[in-house]
């Protein structure tokens, strides 16, 4: 198997998983586990995605849950990345929950992987020259015929509609009614939620949210995949939201985008994202700093928000934004992942936040 690179470098490798041609752009994680929870989160539909911890596999995959099933660690229903690139592929695996290995699992949902690639040398590549994009193909098949047939992700409209499920989904909770909106929703962030005691109505982020936020007494705006200003029509329903809705509005990851969108707020492309359970970020507010999981190659740009809105959190590594807030109204979000699981809990206290500001705002009518 063949990892190739648009400037044209090429590594070979052991391949491992379907055998298949695929093109994306590569990105990179630096966590040291949760491969599980990675490969099934819909932030990386139509990437490629190499994992910088160098042992991966040993301890297996559990068995496939229930189909309509939101049960973890799984945070889809299916493998979302393109590709899978590895240093060692333990073929080996042992775990109590375990029933297949990583690679059957690949096999089965067509996903291909290579083994026995310098991730180290790959991922100081990426981040001196920046993302790019790159074609997994077997070794035996002919470079160029692979290239022009290789299974893509159109990045500007596919990606968001194949993430999002067809029509809005009902979990029945507790009396705090919660509306999702999901371009790519881990499904932990659900999960999150109904722990917590709401009733949830997860809605594609195509369906007619204003009508939907009117049985809503908050709204958390999910993460997923892609550059949030090719999802223009979400952005509009969100500003009309900002105007007319009276509860809380929290945003997640790609949510922090799209609300700092919705505020007319810009955005712009990390050279190489933050990818990673490890990234640490610093309440403006409060100078509290938090270890965090992260999954996304765009940012708020600091300085675009008006005067109504404030950065409420930055990473510590590089100073970009992790969060804004409204100075007025209950509207919040964070470039982070509260929900992450497994990594660090530290601000998964932020859920709590939220329903307490849903709960309060219901009780005052």
């Amino acid at each position: 198997m063949k990892l190739i690179l648009e400037d044209g470098t090429t590594l070979d490798g052991e391949p491992f998983g379907a055998q298949a041609s695929v093109t994306g752009e590569v990105v990179f994680n630096t966590a040291m586990s949760g491969y599980v929870e990675t490969l099934t989160d819909p932030s990386y539909r139509g990437q490629i995605l190499v994992l910088t911890y160098p042992l991966i596999g040993n301890y297996g995959v559990p068995a496939a849950r229930e189909r309509g099933s939101i049960d973890g660690p799984f945070e889809s229903d299916h493998i979302q990345v393109q590709g899978l690139v590895v240093g060692s592929y333990s073929r080996t695996y042992s775990h109590y929950a375990a029933t297949r290995s990583l690679g059957d699992w690949l096999s089965s949902e067509g996903v291909p992987a290579v083994t026995s690639i310098d991730t180290r040398a790959l991922t100081r590549k990426l981040r001196e020259v920046g993302t790019m994009k790159g074609w997994l193909v077997p070794s035996e098949v002919d470079v160029d015929d692979a290239k022009r047939t290789a299974r893509a992700v159109e990045m500007h409209d596919e990606v968001f509609r194949l993430v999002a499920p067809r029509q809005p989904i009902r979990h029945d909770g507790g009396e705090q009614r919660i509306l999702v909106i999901d371009a790519g929703a881990k499904d932990n962030i659900v999960r999150s939620l109904l722990d917590r005691g709401c009733s949830v109505t997860r809605a594609p982020w195509h369906s007619p949210v204003l009508e939907l936020a009117a049985e809503a007494d908050g709204i958390l705006i999910g993460n997923g995949p892609g550059d949030p200003k090719d999802l223009a029509p979400l952005v509009a329903n969100i500003r009309a939201l900002l105007s007319s809705f009276r509860g809380p509005i929290f945003g997640v990851c790609l949510g922090n985008q799209l609300l700092a969108l919705a505020a007319g707020g810009d955005t712009y492309k990390l050279p190489y994202g933050h990818r990673g359970v490890n990234q640490p970020v610093e309440d403006l507010l409060t100078r509290r700093s938090y270890i965090t999981s992260q999954n996304h190659g765009y940012a708020v740009k600091d300085g675009s928000l008006g005067k109504d809105w404030e950065p409420w959190f930055v990473n510590v590594n590089d100073g970009t934004n992790e969060g804004i807030r409204s100075r007025t109204r209950p509207f919040f979000s964070v470039q982070f992942h509260p929900e992450a699981a497994p990594g660090p809990e530290d601000t998964a206290f932020l859920f709590d936040d939220f329903l307490r500001h849903v709960g309060a705002m219901k009780r005052g009518g």
